[in-house]
């Protein structure tokens, strides 16, 4: 896909990207895509992932409790539990108000690694990583943000989100799909949202604006970005997803060049382009 050369233009030391369809095809791809990088916050849906799939193993339940009082697993991974950004202090009841929160993901990740008996990071290993021979990706730290991977894996990811092999189809759907709708929250470096629509460890473009996809995503785009410079994109009404990683730290760089770029892609990917 020639729209994906377009990142030789960022200001940023080494980038990749690529794209998958639905079908598990290899649209096209760009740059060092076997070069490992720190992903920052595109940690959280594999994370994700791996707590759905404790879930659908009967380990937890998604309306079991957990973190502060009055909150669940499902509450954590919708950032609804009233955690505050990077510290274990309730900021609000649960279900009022969208605080993104690291601190959320890493409660989740204790809260599936009791569960379970095994440590989160193995158990994500373990569930998702290596049932989809992600073999370049591990987690580093904190669930929340410090997972290191390659565009060659989060493909094998994104196919697996589009066509699941690992979760139940309805299972995936319900983390595309808003939860807890209406509730408001700042999308961290666009500023407020109302609505600030959130599945299940993905965010959901929905009418937001400012957003970072682009200005032709479709309504129904998921996904999340990462403080590394890094993001992951579904489209299903464009049948494809979209990975992105790079080694310079989002910030207005980021904001001007990903929306073009995402246009970009979803221009081609309608008129039918891709690598051969």
């Amino acid at each position: 896909m020639q729209s994906l050369a377009s990142i030789e233009n960022w200001p940023v030391p080494t980038a990749a990207a690529a794209v998958v369809r639905a079908d598990g095809t290899l649209a096209g791809a760009y740059g060092p895509t076997g070069r490992r990088f720190a992903l920052a916050s595109v940690t959280k849906p594999l994370a994700a992932y791996a707590v759905l799939v404790a879930y659908e193993e009967g380990a937890i339940d998604l309306d079991e409790p957990a973190g502060p009082e009055g909150a669940t697993v499902r509450h954590l991974l919708a950032h609804t539990s009233g955690l505050a950004f990077d510290e274990n202090r309730v900021m609000a009841a649960p279900g009022t108000r969208r605080i993104y929160s690291n601190t959320g993901f890493e409660v989740l990740g204790d809260h599936v690694a009791k569960a379970t008996d095994i440590p989160f990071a193995e158990y994500l290993h373990q569930a998702v990583l290596e049932p989809l021979g992600m073999s370049s990706t591990s987690l580093e730290g904190s669930p929340a943000k410090d997972g290191v991977s390659t565009v060659d894996d989060l493909v094998r990811f994104a196919a697996e989100v589009q066509a699941p092999r690992l979760l139940d189809a309805r299972t995936v759907l319900d983390a595309m799909t808003v939860t807890y709708p209406g509730v408001t929250g700042i999308l961290p470096g666009y500023g407020h949202q109302r609505p600030n629509d959130w599945g299940l460890g993905f965010e959901i473009r929905d009418g937001k604006a400012p957003h970072w996809t682009g200005a032709t995503s479709s309504p129904r785009t998921f996904g999340h970005f990462g403080q590394a410079g890094t993001f992951l994109w579904i489209d299903p009404d464009a049948r494809a997803a979209c990975v992105a990683l790079t080694d310079r730290p989002f910030g207005p760089w980021a904001i001007e060049a990903w929306p073009p770029f995402t246009d970009g892609v979803l221009t081609e990917l309608r008129a039918g382009g891709a690598d051969r």
